[in-house]
């Protein structure tokens, strides 16, 4: 394998180089053959440009400013990345990044191959999830802290060792770039730290896709969604993400609304979907055009003797739907209480008290008609 490996990690003002978004951080960890690590290199760097998420990755002005531009450090990244394999969780992200800043300088980062440890993960330590945390997890990988370009290096060079005895030959990177004097690395002055909020934490639990480009796609959208909000320029980079990935429309669409889905089923695994995890649901469902009603409600099935409660004005009147419930074998109560099975709303999206209440115990809501399909199949088996 010659020189080994270069895992590297870097932090960015957006999401899409085709954007005029930079690189504002990088970090490069040497591993050899043997899986040994035996060199680590980080630096900020100064874009010339706002720094785009600052929540997110912690980084503040001041310390940018007294950093070198791409160019007061390309020869130095350069030397550090050339003859070896390149290695990154979601390698197709920080490659587009870093042949991006190359390219600008008139240097060609030629790296036709590398290996990705999100890819790894899956194949070979069983990790179900794509998020750098959750593969560190399963692989009992020590993890940083989140969105610092030398913790995450380090997290997947652990995952990378862990699978080095299954990785073939793989072309190393070419790149020659003459050293820059007086090359020097800034680094941060504090770790970034900030409390994760719902979806954040949520990120870590969602499972893969089914191939490697859904994937890719999905780990950038986890990084726009990431602060619960996706800007039009955020939407135009994603676009640019799914083009440079070969996904049409179609595929885009089909991975968000299994992202949807995947974020709802992690919310639920309790049990409940809470008002304030419902209303972050409903935010990111209409952030990436999918419809969130199929996601707010488990499966619901009833069983004879169920309390059941309609709230709203009905297509036909409530005495008629109460009569229906109570013949199927349903008792039908007023109010809401821990104990009640389902509601039945006029509109299930309803800001009425019973259906507020019931979204702080985690009852379903439905409509006339899916209540009457599931009164169907109650007495259908009654019989």
């Amino acid at each position: 394998m010659g020189n080994g490996y270069a895992v590297v990690d870097v932090e960015t003002t957006g999401l899409s180089p085709g954007h005029h978004h930079r690189v504002i951080e990088v970090a490069v960890v040497h591993v050899d053959e043997s899986g040994r690590r035996t060199d680590e290199w980080c630096t900020l760097v100064n874009p010339r440009r706002d720094l785009g998420a600052q929540h997110v990755h912690g980084i503040s002005a001041a310390e940018v400013r007294r950093a070198p531009d791409f160019a007061g450090i390309a020869g130095e990244l350069a030397a550090r990345l050339s003859g070896r394999v390149l290695v990154a969780h979601n390698l197709s992200f920080d490659l587009r990044f870093l042949q991006a800043e190359f390219a600008r300088l008139g240097h060609e980062l030629s790296a036709n191959s590398g290996l990705c440890t999100m890819e790894l993960s899956g194949r070979f330590l069983g990790a179900s999830s794509r998020s750098l945390a959750a593969c560190c997890s399963v692989a009992n990988v020590p993890m940083g802290t989140a969105h610092s370009a030398l913790h995450d290096a380090r997290a997947s060079a652990g995952l990378l060792v862990r699978c080095l005895d299954r990785v073939g030959y793989v072309e190393p990177a070419h790149l020659t770039v003459p050293h820059t004097a007086n090359t020097y690395a800034v680094q941060r002055s504090n770790a970034h730290g900030s409390e994760q909020h719902f979806l954040a934490k949520l990120v870590q639990l969602l499972p893969r896709a089914q191939n490697s480009s859904g994937d890719e796609y999905l780990d950038v959208l986890d990084r726009a969604l990431v602060d619960r909000h996706l800007s039009s320029e955020e939407q135009e980079e994603l676009l640019d993400v799914a083009r440079a990935l070969d996904l049409g429309m179609p595929e885009v669409m089909e991975l968000h609304r299994g992202y949807l889905s995947a974020l709802a089923d992690a919310a639920w695994e309790d049990g409940r979907v809470t008002a304030d995890e419902e209303a972050d649901l409903r935010l990111v469902a209409s952030l990436i055009g999918v419809d969130v009603a199929g996601v707010l409600t488990r499966s619901v099935q009833l069983s004879l003797g169920d309390l059941v409660v309609f709230t709203g004005e009905m297509r036909e009147p409530r005495d008629v739907w109460e009569s229906r419930a109570s013949s199927a074998g349903l008792t039908v109560k007023g109010g809401v209480t821990k104990r009640t099975a389902l509601v039945i709303a006029a509109d299930p999206d309803s800001m009425s008290g019973k259906a507020d209440k019931a979204r702080t115990y985690g009852i379903p809501i439905v409509s006339e008609n899916l209540f009457a399909g599931l009164l169907g199949e109650l007495t259908g088996g009654a019989r």
